[in-house]
């Protein structure tokens, strides 16, 4: 980011909005789309973002850290469109798998559907973690920044999730598949 088009926004100026805007917004996008699991949702948390992002843009104390503040109102945003679809009663969920090479294509197939069930159980906090972190790869310190926690929370808290997940794989292998047999 540059800092003097930050500068240059947060006194008013609407094109250094859009500009420095304008480059992060499909990564906003996915990311929202990550946490949230449906196309439409992560739209209109991507543009409550922006539109925060905006009118708070005063409260920005430093320039540089910019898009670590832009994606705390992205997370905020996710989080707040969840509770809106959680009052809905509507659960829809899938992760969009991640284009990689395999061998066998049929493993990868099976792995990636565990792995969608097991983020599905997830709520939204613990799945924004599993995104900043494993998706798009960012530091505990950075995800601190992005979640306004200490690092050691988020490490705390990343650790948990992933325990949980693990917890959730183990029980999932151990339940004996009796489908389409009569007892």
């Amino acid at each position: 980011m540059q800092p003097e088009l930050v500068r240059q926004a947060m006194s008013g100026d609407h094109e250094a909005f859009a500009e420095l805007t304008r480059s992060s917004t499909g990564s906003l996008y996915g990311l929202a789309r990550l946490i949230l699991h449906d196309s439409d949702r992560a739209e209109d948390a991507t543009q409550e973002a922006l539109v925060s992002a905006w009118r708070h843009l005063s409260s920005l104390r430093d320039p540089e850290r910019f898009e670590a503040w832009l994606r705390r109102m992205l997370v905020r945003a996710c989080y707040a469109e969840a509770k809106r679809e959680k009052r809905r009663h509507t659960i829809e969920a899938q992760v969009e798998p991640v284009a990689r090479t395999a061998p066998d294509p049929g493993i990868e197939l099976a792995d990636r559907d565990e792995l969608g069930r097991l983020f599905m159980h997830l709520k939204p906090e613990q799945r924004a973690l599993v995104v900043l972190h494993y998706y798009l790869g960012l530091e505990l310190k950075e995800i601190g920044e992005t979640l306004g926690m200490p690092s050691g929370t988020v490490k705390s808290k990343l650790s948990r999730t992933i325990a949980e997940m693990r917890a959730t794989a183990d029980a999932d292998a151990r339940v004996p598949v009796t489908a389409g047999r009569t007892a």
